[in-house]
């Protein structure tokens, strides 16, 4: 490439895109009355599978309802001056990050809008670099810039002991940002992300998590995918009732009194007596639902990087199944059951056991117990759920990519769905019977995705432009 570029997205709503969704719901719910009659399952097993089909699109309508129903939250001018004076203070937490990517995070925060009060990075006992070339630079920059910062490191504790290292550093902080080592902020991401706390009951707000890398190879681009559909679905239709039950590590911000009272049970989380070095944002959203509403900013947008080998995504993900189950069981404890948040978990899970026990009873008892196989015609059913769902993909507007190429990427979805119905399943059920095993499980021998360093510039050439060493569109 020939020069610095800013990356940058917006989430468009659609009208279009939410008549299109309904309709492709309508041919997923047609394809599964069609199976149904076509299948010789008797009267009373049709019935009942029947009755399953219509309560499973009866959710999916109430969600797709739900998600396009999400609004980006936009403030009156003086709260707008409320929101000016309040301290942010980011917590960028690194453990074996690749440089370039760390470097690629620290320039996104020098080009916000909305610049942090403070930065307070915590080396966590890497032992793949020390980061001198880049802490060097940063302090330059982020003195010129205005910004406090901090840069310490400590022996290896884990990532929530280098964020409590950084709350403690910023006291007087009234909103803490937490951003992992590979976040690139959207020029906007934070002055967007502070909007929704104009309301008081608001505790925390999650961002949109986007891949830098998502164009690598296969498996980055059906996990794109997922990932982004997921937020745009599932977690939109939550925040709709200020229900978020997980941010994201990449963005999200949380009133400082959600951290700073709960830090020391934050800190000695145990699972079976073993301590949870995992799950860290889904415990700080817990706290926060607790207090208030929490809710996502489909406005502020940050770029991580995703796994791009098959053994790396593995771990990350039996890791995040490991602390769903831990989580869901805290969730279940210490929410009040008038709240949106306990039944939304409870329906979550229903789903997936209804789901799970319809996969089964087609596949397995069918077969084994009738003779019966299920006709083709079902085989479109979660196919066509899938794309009605990840239309939603086609309202994300990328700097970096057209319109077509993200088509390209849209048509993956069968795939996507292929994996969810069978790998994915078999590993959140396997994450579930393991989940006593807390370690983190990436990163041990250094960074798994890179990203090459920039040319050096000099610190005055640093205020507003990111160096990204991305291919051209």
């Amino acid at each position: 490439m020939t020069g610095p570029r800013v990356l940058s997205a917006r989430v468009h709503r659609s009208g279009m895109v939410f008549a299109a969704a309904v309709t492709v719901l309508g041919g997923a719910a047609w394809a599964a009355h069609h199976a149904v009659q076509a299948a010789h399952y008797g009267s009373e097993n049709g019935s009942r599978l029947a009755a399953v089909w219509s309560v499973t699109f009866g959710l999916l309508l109430t969600q797709t309802v739900m998600y396009h129903a999400e609004r980006t939250r936009r403030p009156s001018a003086r709260s707008r001056r409320r929101l000016d004076a309040l301290h942010v203070a980011v917590l960028l937490p690194v453990y074996n990050e690749d440089p370039g990517y760390l470097r690629l995070g620290l320039e996104s925060l020098l080009a916000q809008t909305r610049l942090p009060n403070s930065v307070h990075v915590v080396d966590d006992g890497s032992t793949s670099s020390d980061y001198a070339a880049v802490r060097t630079w940063w302090t330059i920059a982020a003195a010129q810039a205005g910004i406090a910062t901090t840069w310490v490191r400590q022996d290896n504790a884990g990532k929530r002991h280098a964020q409590a290292a950084g709350v403690l550093a910023s006291p007087h902080a009234d909103v803490y940002v937490t951003v992992d080592s590979d976040s690139c902020l959207a020029p906007d991401a934070i002055e967007e992300l502070l909007l929704p706390f104009a309301k008081q009951r608001v505790q925390s707000v999650a961002g949109i998590v986007l891949a830098t890398n998502h164009r690598t190879n296969l498996l980055t681009r059906i996990t794109d995918l997922w990932f982004t559909v997921g937020q745009l679905t599932d977690r939109s239709a939550l925040s709709a009732m200020g229900a978020v039950l997980v941010n994201s590590g990449p963005l999200a911000a949380y009133r400082a009194g959600v951290v700073r009272d709960n830090l020391d049970s934050y800190l000695n989380e145990t699972f079976l007596g073993r301590p949870v070095m995992f799950s860290d944002d889904s415990l700080l959203t817990l706290y926060a639902l607790l207090r208030g509403r929490t809710v996502q900013q489909p406005s502020a947008v940050v770029f991580t990087a995703l796994p791009e080998k098959p053994s790396h995504f593995a771990r990350m993900y039996m890791r995040w199944m490991r602390g769903s189950t831990i989580r869901s069981l805290w969730r279940m404890r210490y929410l009040p059951v008038t709240g949106w948040a306990y039944w939304a978990h409870l329906v979550r899970w229903f789903t997936v056991a209804l789901s799970t026990c319809v996969l089964a009873w087609l596949l397995v008892v069918e077969p084994l117990t009738y003779g019966q196989r299920p006709p083709a015609s079902f085989l479109l059913v979660p196919v066509l759920i899938g794309q009605a769902q990840a239309l939603r993909y086609l309202g994300v507007i990328r700097s970096d990519e057209r319109m077509r190429q993200r088509a390209v990427t849209w048509l993956l979805m069968p795939l996507a769905v292929v994996a969810s119905w069978t790998v994915l399943r078999a590993m959140r059920w396997w994450g579930m019977a393991t989940c006593a095993r807390t370690g983190w499980g990436t990163r041990q021998n250094g960074a798994e995705v890179s990203l090459p360093i920039p040319a050096p510039a000099a610190p005055a050439d640093t205020e507003t432009t990111l160096q990204l060493a991305l291919p051209a569109r």
